[in-house]
């Protein structure tokens, strides 16, 4: 195991760990950064605390195709080694893109540059350059389209092919794409270039940007900047598939729209394949076939469709073949709702009450920060929630990969996706331009993740986080809106308090005793509001600092620790102290307006070591069996309620 200071970390004292990795999936003609003398090789920077899957990253990261809902087969992966050169300044940036032999470092893309995996691992960058070569695979159609395109950059990006500017994009945590035909040059070597600027919390900005800070500090972590999901290159046609809304309800009723790079109406071929067994979204027999037209709303049936629910997480692949263009995606068939059960608003999957419990799921990593070192190490963190009986996640104020979401359709895990909040830390509410492109951005969320089967809930503002609380409420507007993109979901308009009313749910926050849909409050929430769905947000954060080779081992998170919301001083007492959580939340459930809960949290993160992991997931701390019982209690409760 790695274990060094944060100030050795950032200063690089320690021998770095050189890593290999396994081939590309890319033309074997594709160049590696072009080498310069004095140029410093990437190698992995020994992070603060490493995982299981740290030596594991090698320099192909994630290799798989990063976009499970839209699937062609001519695609190659940019991950890998680029160069990179960091700026103090603004003015020190130079006036035109620096070629790629020209910067003097080399970084692991994709990560974040704050991470040991980056091989850079420095926390005071805003302005900074990626570049890389690339050729196009001489098997790609001539004739047709290059798109160039990236899963996430925080926060600005403004993207360079051959020393020309093809676009600039803001945000960072949405796909954005470039059709780059016209810059590149065939059968030669190009050059992409990226200058990114990330503000995080510096003052003047206030950016969507969850839990990220430059002066990490209990329930602030270290941020994340640069290119910190995958880049790749796609070859489509001159007319192609854009974009495809597809809803598969209880019904069978299949709801598409596909979307194209034109505004013609163009014959659509529709082929749907049974789910396999394994509820992996593989070919099976077909089921169905039908005839559409691109760019408008339509509709097929399947008789007797297999659902998906947490339990029978059935998939269908989806074959959309539009003239010289084919894709690939995937459906689950399933009803999201609410609804009147016995007296008690209820969220509905299917028609039927289904009690959500599951974790508060941060998303972080201590060797890549934002970025799971591999899928493998991804999927680890959601199959632990499975085995314990959990059916629910909620991914709080981050948005992960595209992969994240089809592994919890596959697994039957329900998502509450939370939109990445506004620092909460100023006194002033956010101006009217903030407060634009925040909405912007939750449209942004919306729009590209509406099609994963398992999100059932979007949630707008975080425990009042970046939340305007004077008339008019945004969040009633917001909410609309929300449900104009997408009215197959639910939508949590606030989390934790400033209720004014807005969304489908009351959800209060309370550590570490729940109080869900009761009749009594803490001085925090409002009462239980009847005519919406009781919900527990948050509660939990039961605490157990760890042996020293499994916590974070910088000073100011170690001092931090006693922040979190209840320390036990042994792991009896932690037992014991959980059961009695789980005793509480099942009478609520079975004499109350509970109808699901969120525990606090997956696994510890930098000073807060209330995880049902370590951070660097070696240590599961919960009593599985136990566990496994009383999650089980809660839902034959909710049984008992319908």
């Amino acid at each position: 195991m790695f274990r060094i200071t944060l100030l050795s970390a950032l200063l690089s004292v320690l021998l770095p760990l050189t890593v290999t990795g396994l081939p590309s999936h890319a033309d074997p003609a594709i160049p590696r950064v072009p080498t310069k003398r004095d140029r410093t090789p990437y190698q992995l920077k020994p992070p603060p605390l490493d995982t299981p899957w740290t030596s594991k990253v090698g320099t192909n990261p994630w290799p798989e195709h990063p976009r499970p809902r839209l699937f062609r087969e001519d695609w190659l992966s940019l991950n890998g080694i680029w160069g990179f050169e960091a700026f103090n300044r603004q003015e020190d940036v130079p006036a035109s893109p620096p070629q790629v032999v020209a910067l003097p470092q080399e970084v692991l893309v994709p990560s974040c540059i704050e991470s040991g995996i980056s091989g850079i691992m420095r926390l005071d960058v805003m302005h900074m350059y990626f570049a890389r070569s690339f050729k196009i695979p001489s098997s790609w159609k001539r004739n047709n389209r290059v798109m160039l395109i990236f899963e996430a950059i925080d926060y600005e990006a403004t993207v360079y092919v051959n020393g020309q500017k093809v676009g600039f994009n803001r945000g960072g945590y949405f796909r954005f794409s470039f059709d780059i035909t016209e810059f590149i040059k065939l059968g030669e070597s190009n050059e992409l270039q990226v200058f990114v600027f990330d503000p995080t919390d510096t003052t003047g900005y206030r950016i969507p940007k969850g839990k990220q800070t430059l002066r990490p500090s209990h329930i602030w972590y270290t941020p994340c900047s640069g290119i910190w999901q995958s880049v790749w290159l796609e070859s489509v046609p001159e007319h192609h598939i854009t974009d495809l809304d597809l809803v598969a309800d209880m019904n069978g009723q299949v709801t598409y729209h596909v979307y194209t790079s034109t505004n013609e109406s163009t014959p659509v071929g529709i082929s749907m394949f049974e789910a396999k067994s394994d509820s992996s979204p593989g070919q099976g027999n077909m089921v169905l076939t039908h005839k559409a037209v691109s760019n408008q709303k339509g509709t097929a049936k399947l008789a007797s469709p297999k659902l998906w629910t947490p339990d029978s997480p059935n998939l269908y692949t989806i074959k959309i073949k539009m003239g010289e263009d084919e894709v690939t995606s995937y459906t689950g068939f399933r009803t999201i709702s609410s609804g009147t059960v016995k007296g008690v608003k209820r969220p509905l999957l299917n028609g039927q009450f289904v009690f959500q419990f599951g974790t508060l799921d941060q998303g972080y990593w201590p060797d890549g920060i934002h970025t799971p070192p591999t899928l493998e190490a991804m999927v680890y963190d959601l199959q632990l929630l499975k085995k314990i009986g959990m059916n629910m996640v909620r991914k709080h104020i981050k948005i992960e990969p595209d992969l994240f979401y089809q592994a919890c359709d596959k697994l039957g895990l329900l998502v509450i996706q939370d939109m990445p909040a506004m620092d909460p830390n100023v006194d002033l509410p956010p101006s009217a331009e903030q407060q634009v492109e925040f909405e912007r951005q939750v449209d942004l969320m919306v729009s590209q993740f509406k099609g994963y089967t398992s999100i059932v809930t979007w949630v707008m503002y975080n425990e009042g986080w970046g939340q305007i609380t004077s008339p008019d409420y945004p969040e009633f507007r917001i909410a609309e809106r929300i449900r104009q993109l997408d009215p197959t979901r639910l939508v949590n308009a606030v989390t934790g308090w400033n209720d004014h009313g807005a969304g489908d749910f009351h959800d209060n926050h309370h550590y570490a005793d729940p109080q869900c849909g009761t009749p009594w409050s803490s001085l925090a929430s409002t009462p239980y509001d009847p005519n919406r769905i009781g919900f527990q947000g948050e509660y939990g954060g039961l605490g157990h600092v760890p042996a020293k080779d499994n916590l974070w081992p910088i000073e100011k998170a170690v001092n931090d620790i006693n922040q979190t919301y209840e320390i036990n001083i042994d792991l009896p007492s932690y037992h014991y102290r959980s059961h009695i959580l789980f005793t509480l939340l099942k009478d609520q459930v079975a004499m109350h307006s509970c109808s699901g809960a969120v525990y606090t949290q997956t696994t510890d993160v930098e000073g807060e070591v209330n995880g049902l992991m370590t951070y660097d997931r070696r240590v599961v701390r919960i009593d599985i069996d136990q566990w496994r019982d009383d999650i089980r209690a809660l839902f034959e409760a909710a049984k008992g309620r319908t």
